[in-house]
Formats: C-alpha cells, structure tokens, sequence
C-alpha cells in the first residue's frame, strides 16, 4: 500500500504593490520636507568681500554676583544702565556689547540687559568661561 503525501499549498506573499506604496510614500515626504520651512537660527557670518579687517572694541557690561551693574569698568546703578550703555555706544556704527554676567545673577537681569540691546539694536555677545578637557 503506497500512501502519497499531501502537496501542502506553498504560500506567498505578494509584495508588488507594496513597492508602489512605498515609491508614493517617498515622493510624498521629499516634496513635504521642501516645502516646510524650519525656524533656524538666523547667524551673521563672517565674510571676507574687503580683506581689511576691522578692530571692533565692544562695551563690555558686567554685572556681579551682589547685582552691581558694571559699563566698560564703571559702577553704574540699574536704573542708569540704559542711558550709560548709549552713551557709550554713542556714534559707533554697528554696536555691539560684551555681557559679563555673573552665573549666580537670575535670568530676570539677563534678560533686562538683552531687552536694552534689543530696543536700541545692539549686538550682545555673552562671554563664558574657557575650560580646557584634559586628555
């Protein structure tokens, strides 16, 4: 008695369709990323049209641990800090500021200094500390 085997039903899976769905999909991301439009920041590159270099000496405002207001190494009161910043800027083309502050000084004083350099157009660079990583 001879006993045959059943064939089992190979199965498979189509994918040819898979693939135009997935065409579709690229098409679609690549034209969608083009045309969104990222908020990055916006930075002033330096540029080299002239070959001159020029010698910037910006006002340096510091501001202690104890909230003492400083202008290029003058103790000035907060509430004269915006007048004594624009004299100091006073007829300078292009100003810009070098903030000093202490790490100890809140945010709220931070920003007040940044608001003046805003109203009136002034750069403001914040200086940090170096640290060197030892290797």
């Amino acid at each position: 008695m001879k006993l045959r085997r059943r064939q089992r039903a190979a199965s498979e899976v189509y994918s040819h369709s898979l693939n135009d769905i997935m065409f579709f999909l690229l098409l679609f991301f690549l034209i969608a990323s083009t045309m969104a439009t990222p908020s990055v920041l916006k930075l002033l590159l330096p540029n080299s049209k002239t070959g001159i270099q020029s010698v910037k000496h910006p006002v340096v405002i510091s501001v202690s641990a104890d909230l003492q207001f400083g202008i290029n190494d003058q103790v000035v009161p907060r509430d004269q800090v915006e007048a004594a910043v624009l004299a100091a800027v006073n007829g300078v083309t292009d100003p810009t500021a070098l903030l000093k502050v202490d790490k100890a000084v809140p945010w709220e004083d931070v920003v007040f200094l940044l608001d003046i350099g805003n109203k009136n157009k002034i750069k403001m660079v914040a200086a940090t500390n170096v640290t060197k990583i030892n290797q």
